[in-house]
């Protein structure tokens, strides 16, 4: 059985908002797997979701631009939140966003292209510019959108400056209807998809293991009822339905109205477009998910610093 330390439970803590002995048991019930304690509390209704922590895990900025029927999405990590408002570093950030345009997102091929107004690639320019601002930089990943008809939508969220910010989303919109109306629509749509961060764009393209362990979780949670499989079936598959309202981007209630789902805010607004519409796809960075961050004592910072 592995060593259950007081960071685990304090990681299991915030992912869960669990109290801490319910932490500390569910640690020692898996052997100290995180996810598999996340599912052990889940089942015990101790646990309403897996949720993740809200420390940001790396610093930087996210970069999105839209031209037409197409789009792309960048994010460059810093070491500090200091460079994100340096004027240089975002500078930097926005034409690598842009230069992202000609390579359809692929983020090296990006390295590889040449700086806009230097003999230097991306990737070297990032390099020079690590010796210039004095803290290490990369670019950490890329994405990209288009459409045949219709309009690419961008959002930032959090802006530094337009285009740059702590978020950054892109929505593809298909359709042959009044552009105007489309570009309105489509950022609704991004802004819903920044505050809601879905999974999917629709149901069948949930990723199925992801499906299959909520489906095992609310089994086991279920069984601890005492009802009869029949029974428990029936309250499975009914929240399974549940689940799919609340990530598939086209079943969630739209946030600029509740009252509709997002589907049915896209059918609503064919009349004004003038023409069927279908969202394509999405793309949602955000700053630093899925990069952990070592936690730092910021008095021992302060007390090392003071002794040079």
């Amino acid at each position: 059985m592995a060593d259950v330390t007081a960071g685990m439970v304090k990681e299991l803590r915030e992912k869960t908002g669990a109290g801490m002995m319910d932490c500390k048991s569910a640690l020692n019930e898996t052997a100290g797997e995180m996810e598999a304690a996340i599912d052990w509390l889940r089942t015990k209704g101790l646990a309403k979701a897996a949720k993740k922590s809200g420390r940001v895990a790396a610093e930087g900025l996210v970069g999105v631009v839209a031209e037409g029927t197409r789009g792309a999405v960048v994010e460059v990590n810093s070491e500090t939140d200091f460079v994100a408002r340096n004027e240089n570093f975002q500078k930097m950030v926005g034409e690598i966003t842009r230069a992202a345009l000609g390579v359809d997102g692929d983020v090296e091929k990006l390295l590889a292209v040449t700086y806009p107004g230097s003999a230097l690639t991306v990737k070297d320019y990032v390099t020079e510019q690590v010796g210039t601002i004095g803290e290490n930089m990369s670019v950490r990943r890329a994405g990209s959108i288009s459409v045949t008809d219709g309009i690419v939508a961008a959002y930032t969220h959090n802006s530094v400056v337009p285009g740059l910010g702590k978020i950054g989303v892109l929505v593809g919109v298909e359709s042959t209807g009044d552009k105007a109306k489309l570009a309105e629509l489509g950022k609704q749509i991004a802004m819903h998809i920044a505050a809601t961060s879905p999974l999917a764009t629709r149901r069948e393209e949930v990723d199925p293991a992801v499906v299959e362990r909520e489906r095992a979780v609310l089994i086991a949670e279920a069984k601890e009822s005492g009802r009869p499989d029949n029974i428990i079936e029936k309250m499975v598959e009914g929240r399974i339905r549940k689940f799919y309202e609340e990530v598939v981007l086209l079943s969630q209630a739209f946030v600029v109205n509740p009252d509709l789902t997002v589907e049915k805010a896209v059918k609503e607004a064919e009349a004004a477009a003038g023409a069927p519409i279908t969202v394509v796809g999405f793309l949602r960075f955000q700053l630093g998910e899925g990069i952990e961050k070592a936690e730092t004592d910021f008095a021992a910072e302060v007390a090392a610093a003071a002794r040079g």
